[in-house]
């Protein structure tokens, strides 16, 4: 699996228009047409540690950066505590700030005090028992918040009367670095404290969806990327069951978790970034944080590929006792309806950023395959099993299919498998349309998250706003509305999509003749069946 590629994540003129918006009295004070083209309506919410302040925008109440828990600053590697009660009536137009992390966060500051939710609803206290749609961001386990354009859920609310939740979390070293066996006591859960905190919010969502006109009893978790790791951890939680009841992972699968081992050995490599010794891992807790991203971009030797550490879950037999999805899918979550999917041309949203990868020969690809394939399997091979499958594949066109193949879709075949060997409760699809504003990315990674948020037209979408990327957010967006209200994703504007089943493998595939296919890339599938599957980071 793949970190989120870089956006452009400037903020946009309409979120800096709330920032700066005046307060209530004097919106009342003004003829009441230039009161509603200065300032949307106010909308008002209570909390459990106080009431809050929204804005109400084209029949959407609207919060941003609602606290689901305390600063984290002070309890660094631990487990978070409930968010502090506030008195009178809190602000919340204007996104929270986005965990740690080096580079952009969404436009946001970042802050240790990070743990915030926004809320999308079209109505407050009603009883409408609306499905809750909770979506957790991408950007591996290290980057990313919920704050970006994409994730606006005003579209997807008023489509399908729903109530929409981002979310952010601690990442990278603040959220899975784990030094159970390199320090006190009190960093015991650090290894997993990004996964407690989703855990944290959604116990709060369960705890208040009433009040923004949600039903509590049906919640449905959906992620890219990173993202769908984490939901894909979260049904091998024992603290997560129950909290949700539907889920929609996007090209991000998690199939193992890194072992205490090497998630130690790893920690080792992070305290000698810092010049610290091993026994002295209780002193990161008092160190700026820019020193703690800078030590994030230590070299990993465990992989043959050029990466920085990984940070990620970890089996540490507390919050995680088992792997993800091996050697079997989760019991706890066997009852769930699940949507998995990839996107077709994954990697050619990363590493289609190198113009020479477009441009490969054959004398050429070999060298660049065993740097970027992830899979420990001759590129010889590879490719002549591609040149086989594909006759008229060019050699840049096999290179981003077999990076692809051996990353994130590999993982989503696996998971698949293990869930149909439990039940009729999983649908696959495959997005491979791709006619977007830069058609040499084809099918890439992210590309299906305006699709399902049907935000075509959102700041970072790359689908443009023709009468096909209409019509595809229609279908896909209407799929993960089906899923969360019917427990399937069946709707009128697709074919009937069948449950995933071996030997069968029904998938999906979404494009402007949108079809059901039986064991798409079959070939691919069996030619990385040759070796184990090693997710990043396990070794």
């Amino acid at each position: 699996m793949e970190p989120l590629p870089a956006m452009n994540s400037t903020v946009s003129s309409r979120r800096h228009f709330l920032q700066l918006g005046l307060g209530a009295a004097l919106a009342s004070a003004l003829p009441l047409a230039a009161s509603a083209r200065t300032h949307p309506p106010r909308s008002l919410a209570t909390t459990r540690s106080g009431r809050i302040s929204g804005r109400i925008e084209n029949g959407v109440h609207i919060f941003k950066g609602v606290p689901y828990g305390a600063d984290t600053g002070g309890r660094r590697f631990q487990p978070a505590l409930p968010e502090t009660p506030w008195r009178g009536v809190r602000e919340t137009a204007a996104f929270g700030a986005s965990a740690p992390q080096a580079g952009d966060a969404d436009g946001q500051p970042i802050a240790e005090d990070c743990l915030f939710l926004n809320i999308f609803t079209p109505a407050l206290r009603d009883g409408g028992k609306r499905p809750v749609l909770f979506y957790i961001h991408g950007g591996g386990f290290n980057n990313g918040s919920g704050s970006h354009p994409l994730y606006d859920g005003g579209n997807l609310c008023r489509r399908g009367d729903v109530v929409v939740v981002t979310v952010n979390h601690r990442l990278n070293a603040f959220g899975y670095l784990y030094l159970a066996e390199l320090g006190s006591d009190a960093l015991a859960d650090s290894g997993n404290l990004g996964q407690l905190d989703l855990i944290q919010a959604l116990q709060w969502v369960r705890e208040h969806a009433h009040e923004f006109g949600g039903d509590a009893g049906n919640v449905t978790v959906f992620g890219q990327s990173g993202g769908g790791a984490k939901i894909a951890t979260l049904m091998a939680m024992p603290q997560a069951e129950g909290l949700f009841h539907k889920a929609m992972t996007m090209s991000g699968q998690q199939v193992t978790a890194a072992g205490p081992r090497a998630a130690t050995q790893r920690a080792e490599l992070f305290l000698q970034a810092l010049d610290l010794k091993p026994g002295q891992a209780d002193a990161l807790r008092t160190l700026p944080v820019q020193r703690l991203l800078q030590a994030t971009k230590a070299r990993d030797p465990s992989r043959v590929e050029n990466s920085a550490l990984y940070f990620g879950p970890v089996l540490d037999s507390r919050s995680l006792p088992r792997h993800p999805f091996y050697p079997d899918a989760p019991a706890q979550s066997a009852r769930i309806p699940m949507i998995i999917g990839n996107t077709r041309d994954e990697t050619r949203a990363f590493l289609g950023g190198d113009p020479a990868n477009f441009e490969l020969g054959w004398e050429q690809l070999p060298a660049r395959l065993r740097e970027q394939q992830y899979v420990d399997l001759s590129p010889e091979v590879v490719i002549a099993e591609y040149r086989r499958l594909y006759p008229h594949y060019t050699p840049s066109e096999v290179f981003f299919a077999a990076t692809t193949a051996g990353r994130s879709w590999r993982g989503a075949i696996i998971e698949a498998e293990e869930r149909a060997r439990q039940g009729p409760l999983t649908w696959v699809y495959q997005l491979d349309w791709g006619r977007t504003v830069d058609e040499k990315r084809r099918a890439f990674h992210t590309l299906d998250i305006p699709l399902v948020f049907d935000n075509i037209a959102a700041e970072g979408s790359k689908t443009g706003t023709g009468t096909a990327a209409r019509r595809m957010a229609e279908r896909m967006s209407q799929a993960l509305l089906a899923l969360a209200r019917n427990g399937h994703p069946n709707h009128a504007g697709i074919p009937e999509w069948k449950p995933y089943s071996l030997p069968a493998r029904e998938t999906l595939v979404f494009d402007d003749d949108t079809r059901l296919v039986d064991d798409p890339r079959g070939g691919e599938r069996r030619l990385y069946e040759r070796v184990p599957f090693v997710q990043r980071g396990t070794l």
